[in-house]
């Protein structure tokens, strides 16, 4: 089944909720500021996502801006830094078995899920 770390906040994550919905697509929806994902989740994304950590930092967040911008960081700080601040994780990740992308782009998500 499809995982989409979800933000309902974020307008591109109720965009990609909406097209799988109009799709008739089963997906499974990760509320992922209230279950922040483990540090092993978050290397099993990146992983899928062929990111590195600092790929799916969402940079311009001041959380971001405050704690951690210019300073010399290692791939493991920066995963800790998202199981440590959830907000800083780029979304909607949708992920399909051993694939995932950042939904931000409707064709993309369209092309990624074969739709």
């Amino acid at each position: 089944m499809i995982k989409v770390f979800h933000n309902a906040r974020c307008g591109k994550s109720r965009t990609c909720l909406a097209l799988l919905t109009a799709k008739n697509i089963d997906f499974e929806v990760v509320n992922y500021l209230q279950e922040a994902p483990t540090f092993h989740e978050l290397e099993t994304i990146l992983l899928k996502l062929n990111y590195k950590p600092i790929d799916l930092i969402r940079q311009k967040e001041k959380i971001w801006i405050e704690n951690f911008k210019g300073t010399e960081m290692t791939d493991e700080a920066i995963i800790q830094a998202m199981v440590q601040y959830p907000i800083l994780i780029e979304r909607p990740i949708v992920i399909d078995g051993n694939k995932a992308i950042v939904g931000r782009d409707e064709k993309l998500l369209q092309d990624f899920l074969a739709i």
